[in-house]
């Protein structure tokens, strides 16, 4: 483990780490809630903090005031990248691909035909995890805009991507 703050004898010391300029406890005064702020939050903070609290002359509190927080940093995801893979020509099959470099959790990824009508696509044709849409046996009624959204509990993005048949 990594000290990163403390207080002792009404002195707040913040360590020397990549999160001294981003932690510090939420109240000025500190009682009974000794609560920490991480501002500007970034994925590696993740981890587990603990906390310890020694009573001055209490000999029987001592390694028994712990306490332990896991903290998950989640990053919504980046603009998706999207791509056709085939030949787009009648009665051929193309996938349609959609992929982001960030997310946490992983995104889950949802395909849309938006013009000329609106129509959404289920599996195995559309596969949520992968990204990927596959189209068979193309015809002229298929050409069209074609929107992926990537999205997780953090946040989502879009590509896009045109279909002509």
């Amino acid at each position: 483990p990594v000290q990163i703050l403390t207080y002792l004898d009404g002195v707040v010391k913040v360590e020397e780490t990549e999160l001294k300029p981003r932690v510090g406890f939420l109240y000025p005064i500190l009682t009974h809630n000794i609560s920490v702020v991480i501002n500007a939050t970034r994925e590696r903070d993740s981890g587990q903090y603990m906390c310890t609290v020694n009573v001055v002359d209490d000999v029987t509190s001592t390694g028994k005031n712990i306490g332990v927080i896991n903290l998950t940093v989640l990053v919504p995801p980046s603009a998706p990248t999207c791509q056709l893979h085939g030949d787009p020509t009648v009665g051929a099959n193309v996938t349609l691909s959609c992929t982001s470099e960030k997310g946490k959790p992983s995104p889950a990824y949802q395909w849309q035909r938006t013009a000329p009508t609106l129509q959404v696509f289920f599996p195995p044709a559309h596969d949520q995890a992968r990204g990927t849409l596959k189209l068979t046996n193309l015809s002229l009624e298929m050409s069209g805009l074609y929107v992926c959204a990537a999205e997780n509990r953090a946040g989502s993005a879009e590509c896009s991507v045109v279909l002509e048949v």
